[in-house]
């Protein structure tokens, strides 16, 4: 069957199967939350497609995303993930990363969840964008840009507005599926905030 998608998977089965199953599905699970803020900041500067094809790696290389162990991450830890050739060996986000995890947890306590939290930014609604072309995605907004101010204010590193607005695409805070793409009018659909909240198995 031909399906109609967005543009930007092309013809890689594996972006395809992640803008199908994944890009723009509302989360609100901690756990995935945080994969996807290691995700992101490992992507800064990169194509998600290598990010994507190492993805097994990232989550061999830090403990399933654990937050609670990454929080904990020694120089032995961190030294041995810069001989790893399973993911991006960058010193700078490899620390920002365990940094991070710590202020996640922070958030975590404060708010009872980071997905509470996060969710606060998109007033706990998904933003429903009408792009027609790729031309027409925007890489920043004014909810992005709040996130990144206050991201940083509670010490998050890698998280400019264009991180963030990445994040919010990955994360159903916004839909940006193209009008004329399948998965555009069947997350549409989905109640934004359905509560139907899987709490942090931290």
């Amino acid at each position: 069957m031909n399906i109609k998608r967005c543009d930007w998977p092309g013809d890689n089965q594996l972006m395809q199967k992640y803008h199908d199953e994944e890009w723009g599905v509302p989360l609100h699970n901690d756990k995935k939350l945080f994969e996807f803020i290691v995700l992101d900041t490992f992507q800064a500067g990169l194509s998600w497609s290598i990010i994507l094809n190492k993805r097994k790696g990232f989550r061999k290389a830090f403990d399933n995303f654990n937050v609670n162990k990454i929080a904990k991450f020694d120089d032995n830890k961190i030294s041995g993930l810069l001989t790893d050739e399973n993911i991006i060996r960058n010193k700078l986000k490899i620390l920002a990363t365990v940094s991070n995890a710590i202020a996640f947890k922070k958030i975590q306590k404060e708010f009872g969840s980071f997905d509470k939290y996060i969710w606060q930014f998109v007033n706990y609604k998904t933003i429903v964008n009408k792009c027609k072309t790729m031309k027409d995605l925007p890489s920043t907004s004014k909810e992005s840009d709040e996130m990144s101010t206050d991201l940083k204010m509670r010490g998050f590193k890698f998280v400019g507005s264009t991180i963030c607005y990445a994040f919010m695409q990955a994360s159903g805070m916004v839909n940006d599926h193209l009008v004329s793409c399948f998965r555009y009018k069947e997350l549409k659909e989905i109640p934004s905030i359905e509560r139907t909240q899987k709490r942090s198995e931290y």
